[in-house]
Parts: C-alpha cells; structure tokens; sequence
C-alpha cells in the first residue's frame, strides 16, 4: 500500500515538472507575440532601420523563437533569468526585493486569513443549521461571487474615499512607524482575505461536517462526550488531511488576487513590476515574473493534491 501511495505522489510530482514544462513554452511564445516591436519601442520612432537592425541583432531577436525558446529555458534552469531589455540590468536582481515585498503580503495575507477561516468554518461546522451557520454560509457564498478587482473597488471607496482612514496606495517606502505599516498593508490584505477566505470556510466546514456525520464520531456522542469534545478530539484530527488540502488550494487563488491587487494599490511587488515591464516590452522581465507567478501556484495545487493522497483512509 505505501508503495502504491509513492507511486501516486512520484505521479503527481511528474506531472507537476511537464505541466511547468509546458506553461514555460506558453509564457514564452505568448510573449513573443506581444504587438510591436521590442527593438523599435526601446530605441523610440527617430531610431534608423539600421540601428533597429543593430539593436535587433543584439538581443537575439533576430534567430527563431524556438532557438530563442531553448537558451532561454537553459538560462532558467541555471538560475539565468536573463537581462532586462528596459535599463541593462539583470533580471535577478530586479525582482530581488521586489519578491521579498510580494512575499511579505502574501504572508500576512496567509497569517489573517487562515485563522479567520478556520474559526468560520469549523464554528458553522459545530452550529450546523442555527442563525449563526446561515449567515456564515450565505457570507461565504456572497464573497466567492465577487471579483477580486471589485472587492478592491470598494475597498478603497470606503476606507480611503469616504472614511479617509487609509490611504489609496500602498507606498512601502513611506512607512515611518508600525502604525504605519499597519495603514498600508491593511487594504491590500483585507482585499486578499476575502479573495481566499470564503471558499476556505466552506471547504473547513464540509469537511468537518462529513467527519461529524461518520458512525465512530457520533458513537462517542453517544458515549456522553460533549459536542466541543466530540467536535476537537475526535472530528477535527480526521479532517485534518482535507482541511489542509482546503487550505492550499485556497491560497493557490492568491496568485491571482496578488496581480490585481498590486495593480490597483500600487503596491512595489512583482506583479506590479511585470505590469511595468509590459509597458516597456521589457519580455525577459515579463517572463521570469510570469514563471514566478505560474511556479508558486503549481507548487500550492500540487501541495493540495499531494496532501489529498496522503490523507485519503483508503489509501492508508
């Protein structure tokens, strides 16, 4: 059986490499098809067709895409990210921070959001069909429906807009105190939290609801067990698996939420900077913060899926 099991997750992980494998070549080519050209736009419209040429010549742009396709996923797999076409510099070293910044929301996006939905779904779990259970659930199915960009819409209408207690844009660099830091994180995280709590709350709750309802759980309320103890010793550690596995799947949708969520707030983190760099046509740029963006999600479902094989009973 335990073979069995390696045999799905070795499964798993194959599928996960040839599915970046292929996003790679998607994101390249994809790229490579942006309107205009590179050479033209960098050097501006007074530029001769000889220096467009020269230029041209210089960043390879004149060999095929497919040999193109090949040295730039070579350079990845050394950790060569490339140049910047824009200013010269490397690429590495431009997402650098901006990384580090991208990473510092999504954190404490995960360190508020997790919590809360835990509490939601596992307290609705143990209210099953009071008051309390319906609006959670309606809460939760009201959040899901809505856009991320429209959450943040509204989000500023209301917290910088009319309350002026937040300011529009989130200016790191700005911050002089905790508080501070506070005001300017405060939009983009809530925005996040309700992109990916909702549907973490339903998934806690159904999990735990169908643990609730197996025959060893309700024998040990029959036992004279209190419902919180029922609920906490005996319900919750047999969810745990697709609890977990509802939790990253859930943060998955940050990767999403993230590119929104920068653009509006102006946030200085790598989705910010690859929306910059399509300004600029900058495509080395563009491609490394896509393979950034598409790695962390497939990382989070393969996680999810991981975590799904691993805690199916069955498969124990």
């Amino acid at each position: 059986m335990r073979s069995h099991v390696s045999i799905l997750v070795l499964n798993r992980l194959a599928i996960a490499v040839i599915t970046l494998l292929i996003v790679s070549l998607a994101v390249f080519f994809a790229t490579s098809m942006l309107p205009g050209d590179t050479a033209s736009i960098l050097l501006g419209q007074a530029a001769t067709p000889e220096a467009v040429a020269g230029l041209r010549k210089a960043m390879h742009l004149d060999e095929p895409a497919l040999l193109r396709y090949v040295g730039w996923l070579a350079g990845l797999l050394h950790g060569d990210l490339g140049t910047s076409y824009a200013n010269s510099m490397p690429v590495a070293q431009l997402i650098g921070h901006r990384l580090v910044a991208t990473m510092e929301l999504a954190g404490i996006t995960t360190l508020v959001s997790v919590p809360l939905a835990l509490f939601l779904g596992i307290t609705a779990a143990m209210l099953r069909g009071s008051t309390y259970d319906r609006i959670v659930t309606i809460v939760s199915i009201g959040v899901i429906s809505i856009p991320e960009f429209m959450v943040a819409t509204g989000t500023v209408l209301l917290f910088a807009v009319y309350l002026r207690w937040l300011p529009a844009l989130s200016s790191v660099g700005e911050a002089h105190s905790f508080f501070d830091l506070l005001k300017i994180y405060a939009m983009p995280v809530i925005t996040l939290t309700f992109v990916i709590s909702a549907q973490m709350i339903r998934m806690t709750r159904a999990a735990l609801i169908e643990t609730i309802n197996t025959p060893y759980v309700e024998m040990a309320l029959l036992k004279g067990a209190s419902r919180a103890r029922m609920v906490f010793r005996h319900a919750l550690p047999n969810a745990l698996g697709p609890i977990v596995n509802a939790i990253a799947l859930s943060l998955s949708y940050l990767v999403g939420g993230v590119i929104i969520v920068e653009t509006i707030f102006n946030y200085p983190g790598v989705a910010k900077l690859m929306v910059d760099a399509v300004a600029t046509r900058d495509l080395p740029l563009i491609q490394s913060c896509a393979m950034i963006f598409c790695l962390g999600y497939l990382l989070l479902i393969t996680a999810a899926d991981i975590i799904a094989i691993l805690s199916n009973p069955r498969l124990r």
